[in-house]
């Protein structure tokens, strides 16, 4: 059972950085590709960075240039390390695992990016 917990969110102003952090538990991390996602209220779920278990990385077009995303099989963990922050980025953040047959979701963890 696919187990994800998300950590480092908070709130930063506008410019600010925040690294978020999801640990796995429960699955062979590095065969499962990975993902952020982020929820603004109001809003669908979307995209903001995934990553293959082969190592490329795929980014919304809002985030390029700002966001690195980043894993560490030997801590079954996924990163993401947000710059330049703007209001905008302001939502809930969802780690995803996928592999064929199998996907699971961390619980969400608060980004606010406000002055």
């Amino acid at each position: 059972q696919v187990q994800l917990v998300e950590s480092g969110g908070g709130l930063v102003q506008p410019g600010g950085s925040l690294r978020l952090s999801c640990a796995a538990s429960g699955i062979t991390f590095s065969i499962y590709n990975m993902g952020w996602y982020r929820q603004a209220p109001g809003k669908q779920r979307e995209l903001v960075a995934s990553l293959t278990r082969g190592g490329s990385a795929n980014y919304a077009d809002s985030v390029k240039g700002r966001f690195t995303l980043s894993r560490d099989n030997a801590k079954n963990t996924l990163y993401l390390q947000m710059n330049s922050l703007k209001p905008e980025d302001t939502a809930v953040y969802y780690c995803r695992a996928e592999l064929v047959g199998t996907t699971g979701w961390g619980q969400g963890t608060q980004v606010t990016v406000s002055s």
